[in-house]
């Protein structure tokens, strides 16, 4: 029986009206609705015509994760006052219940992603709605898109429905094609904000770590919360370990500790999900509580002012997640949970100051993530570069560029980017591209079923207290009764299962061999080879280091799964890794193999080697005593450009010619050339040659006079060259006679001379039209003013300077008008007898 009083007292139920109405016109459009106001679960049954009067049809409900697929689906059976399966259904990963006379079924954004791609009509379904867009999850925003194109090219009929609590509305609308915005207004209880900073600063985090000091106060505040009001709590933690840490801390508290995140068995989250009516809880949850689903009896909410982000390292080819400050979105979303039901209150872990510097929303994944699972689909949709797809954001090229490289790599695509048969075939396995090969190469090698567990164990990493030895934790997953190993049964079941995969009885061999070899295939550029006292150089040419105490330390060659690289860290550390040998290693990352001469400039000087490695790992190396030319020139530049040009014999008249060309070049332009370091290194074949092809090592670049190189650069053709010492002269005759040296190296060009010796000269010396900066010098030569007008000087400045060495340079003229007077390099008495 449908239980009407809880549908009437669902608030959205105000909005349907419009909702109907937008998508009767446009058939699309925008529902924001506050949490807790029956979006997720009236809206479906009523575009279905399971409530109201609406015609019938058949609808996909798109959730971003399997907890919440399960939750609004058992909800909205709940509301029909049915079971799951029967007009309710949901698919997620390794589940599915549904039955023939399902209309509703809510799905996981990665199923509705492999479904478009087998089916791109969506044939029998009327309507897909998009739940919790505003948390940009790669896949939701690539399942908009997918449905955008559905919808322009054949399917226009096809209703799309983007929901969410709080998201960017209006960039949604325009998305959608300027879809109408439907709000919903919520009946929203008041919710009190406690600002609990910790008493003394914690460091913050970085990588996956946690200052422990800070989940200390976590659990200290979960205990004040617990002491000052009534009702559940419901704590958010970034992740897994964090949660274990604080449940850890919260033993004897006057309540039942609950620990939900997306690794926790379907009936712990049933349990949650369903309420307590004895007692009091306390729910240790990640953000998977933050929206979708409402956990009864909350009225207390204590939030870390954490979450996880997904970060990439693509030229180091690491992926891991990264912890940081939760966004202001994710902290109302939090403070939401306490308000559901009841007026609650939100403990932030955090100052009041700190709040307003929060970042406003989450990052977008597609900005942050590996793109290289988004790249293969892209491929399979008909579009490589995403560039004709409809998204928020843009990926960026250097990401896409990496998945590129992968995905042919692995034989997903081809040079030109378009998917191949084996492309198409990995994509439906529901795995990562790297995992996918690894399934299907390594079940010719290994047989299929040993494969699907090694994929399996790699594709949601075992609990921390299996070890770092991948091989160890395959035999603790196969006779374990843990959480995790039910779902690795579970998931080894499907990949034996799926489409090919379960191909190859392959060679038999150890399980250990057999880890390695899968592990190496998903993870080539992870191949390790040792350094000793636990330290490996990775083919990707990052280090890595195993902690102390891993049985693994010894191994010469490893297949690492799993590293992350803190930051201002010089190695990865090794958090999962397999034993290989390097038959295996050449295997599994042959495309990484190069084998030839190879002509460097290291520590100094050229080394030439014939060498044979994978990617930054050396096989075998000898010395090469006749390396080819160009190879030798290539290294004598790279060491130009690493060591600088002050490798070349530099005299002090060719350093002179130098700034008296980049003078030129700065004050005139073409044709005088460029001569900074860059410019220089970027025209090597122009004025190094011939005396560079000649060079095989540093000490031949030493020979080679600098000056008469830079010559070469002038401009000759145009005659030009013939006005540089016009232009920019070495040297300036003064009115004593002297020839003075010009200073090219600053901004202007620097005259340094003795006072005495300009007497008479009343306009400033130019060169190449510039006035040149003067340096007068005392009669011992040193600096006494410094002036660009000596007019002025003679006028205003002089009367000063010769008050002052008048008496300490007696014997040198000092006459009142500087302007009437004999320049002279000379003494008043030698004056006299001359």
């Amino acid at each position: 029986m449908i239980r009407t009083d809880a549908l009437d007292r669902l608030p959205v139920r105000t909005a349907v009206p419009a909702l109907r109405q937008a998508l009767d016109d446009r058939g699309v459009a925008v529902l924001c609705a506050p949490p807790g106001t029956g979006k997720t679960t009236l809206v479906p049954l009523v575009l279905a015509g399971l409530v109201g009067d609406g015609p019938a049809r058949r609808v996909v409900v798109a959730e971003p994760r399997r907890i919440a697929a399960r939750a609004a689906a058992r909800r909205m059976a709940w509301l029909l006052g049915e079971q799951t399966g029967r007009r309710v259904g949901f698919t997620v990963r390794g589940e599915r219940v549904v039955g023939r006379d399902t209309v509703v079924e809510v799905v996981t954004t990665g199923v509705l992603l492999q479904r478009l791609q087998r089916d791109q009509e969506l044939a029998g379904v009327d309507a897909v709605i998009i739940d919790e867009c505003h948390e940009r999850h790669l896949d939701a925003d690539t399942v908009a898109a997918f449905l955008l194109d559905v919808r322009e090219a054949i399917r226009p009929d096809l209703r799309l429905v983007a929901a969410s609590a709080t998201t960017d509305a209006q960039g949604w609308a325009r998305l959608l094609g300027d879809a109408p915005v439907v709000e919903a207004q919520g009946v929203s209880h008041p919710v009190e904000v406690v600002w609990a900073p910790p008493v003394r600063p914690v460091r913050p985090p970085h990588g996956m770590r946690v200052d422990p000091a800070l989940l200390t106060h976590v659990a200290s505040v979960v205990r004040r919360a617990l002491a000052e009001r009534d009702g559940d709590v419901l704590c958010f933690l970034p992740g897994v370990g964090e949660i274990g840490r604080v449940a850890g801390q919260l033993a004897g508290v006057p309540a039942e500790v609950l620990q939900v995140h997306g690794r926790a068995p379907a009936a712990v989250q049933d349990a949650v999900l369903a309420g307590s009516p004895e007692g009091r809880r306390v729910v240790l949850a990640t953000s998977v509580a933050e929206s979708s689903l409402t956990v009864p009896g909350v009225r207390i909410v204590v939030d870390s002012g954490l979450a996880r982000e997904p970060r990439t390292d693509h030229a180091r080819g690491l992926s891991a997640l990264t912890t940081v400050r939760a966004s202001q979105a994710a902290g109302r979303q939090r403070a939401g949970r306490a308000g559901r039901e009841a007026p609650g209150a939100v403990y932030r872990c955090w100052g009041q100051g700190e709040d307003g510097r929060l970042a406003r929303f989450p990052s977008p994944e597609i900005k942050v993530a590996d793109l290289t699972a988004f790249a293969l689909q892209a491929a399979c949709w008909g579009d490589p570069d995403a560039s004709g797809l409809a998204l928020l954001d843009p990926p960026p090229a250097g990401a896409m560029g990496a998945a590129r490289e992968t995905l042919t790599a692995v034989g997903a695509v081809d040079a030109d980017g378009r998917v191949t048969d084996r492309g198409v075939r990995m994509s439906r396995l529901g795995l990562h591209p790297r995992l996918a090969r690894a399934l299907l190469d390594g079940a010719a090698e290994v047989g299929g079923r040993r494969a699907a567990e090694v994929v399996a164990l790699l594709s949601e990493e075992p609990p921390r207290e299996y070890g770092d030895d991948l091989a160890a934790a395959l035999r603790t997953a196969r006779r374990g009764a843990d959480g995790y190993a039910a779902r690795w049964r579970q998931e080894v079941r499907r990949l034996s299962s799926v489409e090919g995969s379960g191909e190859g009885s392959g060679r038999g061999g150890s399980d250990d061999a057999a880890v390695g070899l899968v592990a190496a295939l998903a993870f080539p550029e992870r191949v390790a080879r040792a350094r000793g006292e636990g330290a490996f150089l990775m083919a990707s040419g990052t280090g890595a280091e195993l902690r102390d105490g891993s049985r693994l330390r010894s191994a010469p060659w490893l297949a690492v799964a799993v590293a992350d690289r803190p930051a201002h860290a010089a190695s990865a550390r090794v958090r999962l890794a397999a034993v290989i040998d390097e038959d295996t290693a050449r295997l599994a990352a042959g495309h990484l193999r190069f084998s030839g001469e190879e002509v460097r400039w290291v520590d100094g000087d050229v080394v030439a080697r014939s060498v044979e490695r994978l990617g930054a790992v050396e096989l075998s190396v000898r010395a090469l005593k006749q390396p080819r030319p160009e190879l030798v020139r290539a290294a004598l530049v790279d060491g130009l450009g690493l060591d600088g040009l002050g490798l070349l014999r530099w005299t002090r008249e060719t350093g002179q010619l130098r700034e008296r060309l980049a003078f030129l070049y700065r004050e005139l332009g073409t044709p005088w050339p460029d001569v900074s370091d860059g410019a220089l290194l970027a025209r090597t074949g122009e004025w190094l040659e011939p005396e560079l092809s000649r060079a095989r090592r540093r000490s031949d670049l030493a020979r080679i006079d600098a000056g008469q190189a830079l010559r070469r650069l002038l401009p000759w053709a145009t005659g030009e060259a013939a006005r540089l010492d016009e232009l920019a002269p070495e040297r300036i005759e003064v009115p004593s006679g002297s020839r003075i040296r010009v200073e090219y190296g600053g901004e202007q060009p620097v005259l340094a001379v003795k006072l005495q010796e300009l007497f008479g000269l009343t306009e400033t010396p130019k060169v190449a039209g510039v006035p040149v900066l003067v340096h007068l010098l005392s009669p011992a030569g040193r600096p006494a003013a410094v002036t660009a007008d000596l007019a002025s000087f003679w006028r205003d400045g002089y009367r000063a300077v010769r008050a002052e060495l008048r008496g300490r340079y007696p014997k040198h003229p000092w006459p009142e008008d500087p302007t009437t007077v004999e320049a002279t390099r000379y003494t008043s008495a030698r004056l006299r007898r001359e």
